[in-house]
């Protein structure tokens, strides 16, 4: 089927810590010009959708904040529709995003990249409400991802400690919850058979993408690991060097 519309990953993808990826300020500049609509998908829970775009821009990406669409909105989205209030474990950086909502009676656990903040205390409070029943809401499910100085863990591992702790199972907002990509195909205006996921997580990002229907490319750059793509569990993923590569690869594909 003819790709009609575009999702892609930031970090690790457009740019790795605070280091643009070589050639891709252009390269998005070259895929714009197909008149191709974009979405930018991240399960980046540090930083609020107005700081992302304000660090995109920085970075030398024209990127508005409404093409953005994040975990912790979705999260956001969720809370409201099932009448929720959350026991936050998250990065200070991302606490303007839900500075509105009512914490002092929580009755879910909402949990994102919450860096310095996952200590014993916090994720011990939330063990307890999800004892007494609260569900578990995580803003993703990765394990890992790249910074400046190396690889990080990510949400990924202190979900599954609650999980195994309390015996419940996480409602995943983020990548690589179907519903998260659905989400962002419906924002194209496409079916998910006409939009391609470009992503440097094998698991998060290309397999997550295949399940939901979607074509997936694993770009080898940020978090990426030799070998990574054997362990994608749906066929048909595709595979560049980085996202220029793949810029090149889709336009000559185009014709």
């Amino acid at each position: 089927m003819t790709i009609r519309g575009i999702l892609l990953d930031l970090s690790g993808v457009l740019y790795v810590g605070s280091q643009v990826v070589p050639g891709a300020v252009p390269a998005l500049g070259r895929l714009r010009a197909t008149g191709l609509p974009l979405r930018f998908v991240t399960n980046t829970t540090r930083s609020t959708r107005v700081a992302i775009g304000e660090k995109l821009r920085g970075l030398g990406f024209a990127i508005d904040d409404a093409e953005i669409f994040t975990a912790p909105a979705a999260a956001r989205a969720y809370l409201a529709e099932h009448g929720l209030a959350p026991h936050l474990i998250i990065h200070p950086g991302l606490a303007p995003e839900f500075a509105d909502l009512d914490t002092r009676a929580p009755d879910a656990v909402v949990l994102g990249d919450a860096g310095e903040a996952f200590d014993y205390a916090h994720l011990n409070a939330a063990f307890r409400l999800l004892m007494a029943g609260a569900p578990l809401i995580a803003m993703g499910d990765n394990r890992y991802f790249m910074e400046d100085d190396g690889l990080s863990l990510d949400i990924g591992p202190f979900v599954r400690a609650l999980e195994y702790a309390a015996g419940v199972e996480a409602v995943v907002l983020g990548k690589p919850a179907a519903g998260f990509f659905l989400g962002a195909v419906a924002a194209l205006g496409c079916d998910p058979g006409e939009v391609v996921m470009v992503g440097d997580d094998a698991l998060a990002d290309v397999e997550g993408a295949l399940k939901a229907g979607l074509a997936a490319v694993l770009v080898q750059t940020g978090k990426y690991r030799a070998g990574d793509e054997v362990r994608i569990g749906e066929p048909g993923a595709g595979l560049a060097t980085d996202f220029p590569a793949w810029v090149e690869q889709f336009l000559a594909g185009r014709g």
